[in-house]
Formats: structure tokens, C-alpha cells, sequence
């Protein structure tokens, strides 16, 4: 048996699958699941999951939330989602390149920290572009 996924968002359930091995944005770094992984819940931070099924690795934009793993059953529940399927590349890119300028010329705390989430989420949906782009 693999392990069984389900993504969830507010929305919608987002997305339902067995996979052999997941890696997860945790807020402590990145965390890898595989078969019989101990249980445990994590907070996950605004970054890149890998998903590998039997055929392919599948990426998502994560936009925070909290994972539950527990008897080869993982549980997502973010924020937001996104499939690297459903991201411009093009558009990627320039979102990233725009959201790391604006938080290098940042000024305040208000604003720093409010660049620093817009390029946060840029960060993770060009993430997602180039994993793919190297997988293919």
C-alpha cells in the first residue's frame, strides 16, 4: 500500500491520489513522507509540495496550512493551492521578478513584511514552474 492524499482547500477539496513519496513546506524546512512515516501534524509554510505517484512527480504552489499524517493517510488542508498545470510560466517568472525587487526596496516594517508574503507566494509558484520543467 502507498500512501493516500487528500489536498484541501476552503474552496474545495483539491486534489485526491496515491503517491509513493510526498515533500512538504513545513515551517521548519522541507519534510519528506513515505510509506509507514510516524504520525505527526505540521504547519506548512508558502512554498513548493512534491508529489511522486508511480508514474510521475506532481508539483503544487502551497500557500500554508497544516498536514496530518497519520497511518499512511495524508491529510492537507492550505489555504490556497495551486497545480504547476494551471501556472503561466511567463507570468511566474515576472510575478517573482516583480515581488523580489518590491521587497528589496521595501521600506517600514508594514511594507517589508507585506512584500515579503507577496514574494513568498511568488517564490513558490516559480518553484513550482522550474521543478516541473526539470522533471519533464
Amino acid at each position: 500500500m502507498s500512501l493516500q492524499i487528500s489536498i484541501l482547500t476552503p474552496e474545495r477539496p483539491f486534489w485526491n491520489g496515491q503517491a509513493e513519496e510526498i515533500i512538504l513546506p513545513t515551517e521548519t524546512g522541507e519534510m519528506g513522507v513515505l510509506k509507514n512515516h510516524a504520525p505527526i501534524i505540521t504547519g506548512l509554510d508558502v512554498g513548493a509540495m512534491l508529489v511522486r505517484t508511480k508514474d510521475q512527480w506532481n508539483s503544487f504552489a502551497i500557500m500554508g496550512g497544516f498536514a496530518v499524517v497519520k497511518n499512511n493517510l495524508v491529510t492537507i488542508l492550505a489555504n490556497e493551492a495551486e497545480s504547476a498545470s494551471t501556472i503561466d510560466p511567463e507570468d511566474a517568472k515576472n510575478a517573482f521578478e516583480n515581488a523580489k525587487n518590491n521587497l528589496e526596496n521595501a521600506e517600514g516594517i508594514k511594507q517589508k513584511v507585506e512584500a515579503n508574503f507577496i514574494f513568498k507566494r511568488a517564490k513558490a509558484r516559480f518553484q513550482v514552474i522550474k521543478v516541473v520543467n526539470k522533471i519533464s
